[in-house]
């Protein structure tokens, strides 16, 4: 396990940012990080990070606490804040060999050139900071925070104030390292998080209230009644459908296509191939008619 998140709680005073988190992400996984402004994302991840610590629990990254291995943590991991810390004065080459002096970075500049490359800072790359877009700044955050070549990645909103272009990019970067380190990415918009993420984790107010796989998160939200398109080889009786646990209403498009609503707390995709095999048939196509993860994300969040 990359990260374990064992019962985080943190307070700023009387207020509570978290309260009792628990999760973990798995090594080469890709986890989207969601919640509305203010639910405690930014928290956590300066808390995993080791910039600030928890009011009770602990984070383990690597099977290391971050409390009790603090610096060697900080090696293993690579971190874009969302408040991006850059030095303004310092030219784009300048500051990356600095922070690569920091990790002590053999042949720097080699690897220099290839996180150049890897993030398309090419076009900009005799600038310094401060004359940079934001979209540009963002890009420099993303290259300082990978130079060391860590095996975790954190990062907090990656791609803000890109143009749609940049954000292709970066994502497909995002993706390709994703595919041999652990990726913890929140961000506001869901295209993104549909299209890179392995798994979803959702917080609100300080509280987890989701953890699942992106293509089942679909199929979440707080509507009781969920939509099933079944299509199998042979005619089947629709009371045998009806007599499934779970199931409001049958409607039949043909003898062996129906659309069936059932309580959304059952997942009956089971029980509809179990129903097959008992009656000697196959089941040719079973399609759940899915909300988009902004109506998950809305319903879950929303409070209403």
């Amino acid at each position: 396990m990359s990260i374990k998140i064992q019962n985080i709680t943190k307070n700023y005073g009387t207020q509570k940012a978290l309260d009792n988190v628990s999760f973990e992400v798995k090594s080469g996984e890709i986890v989207g990080f969601l919640g509305p402004n203010g639910a405690g994302k930014s928290t956590l991840m300066k808390i995993i990070t080791g910039f600030i610590p928890p009011t009770a629990g602990d984070v383990f990254v690597k099977e290391m606490n971050v409390l009790e291995n603090h610096m060697e943590i900080r090696r293993t991991i690579g971190y874009l804040p969302e408040q991006n810390p850059l030095y303004t004065d310092m030219y784009i080459i300048e500051f990356l060999n600095f922070v690569a002096g920091i990790y002590k970075i053999k042949n720097r500049v080699k690897r220099i050139e290839e996180i150049v490359e890897m993030t398309g800072l090419e076009p900009e790359i005799n600038k310094k900071i401060g004359a940079l877009s934001k979209g540009y700044r963002q890009r420099v955050g993303l290259a300082q925070a990978i130079i060391h070549n860590p095996d975790v990645l954190i990062l907090d909103e990656p791609t803000s104030g890109l143009d749609p272009n940049q954000i292709i990019e970066i994502r497909n970067l995002i993706q390709n390292l994703g595919k041999e380190k652990t990726v913890l990415l929140s961000t506001h918009i869901m295209q993104e998080v549909d299209a890179i993420c392995d798994r979803i984790v959702i917080i609100n107010n300080g509280i987890l209230i989701a953890d699942d796989y992106t293509v089942d998160m679909h199929i979440k939200g707080k509507s009781e009644t969920g939509t099933l398109l079944v299509e199998l080889m042979k005619p089947i009786d629709e009371k045998e459908i009806k007599a499934i646990n779970g199931v409001k209403k049958v409607m039949s498009l043909e003898k062996n296509k129906f659309i069936i609503e059932f309580n959304a707390a059952n997942d009956i995709r089971h029980d509809i191939f179990k129903l097959a095999v008992k009656l000697d048939n196959v089941v040719l196509s079973l399609q759940i008619k899915e909300k988009s993860l902004e109506q998950v994300f809305n319903e879950l969040t929303s409070g209403k």
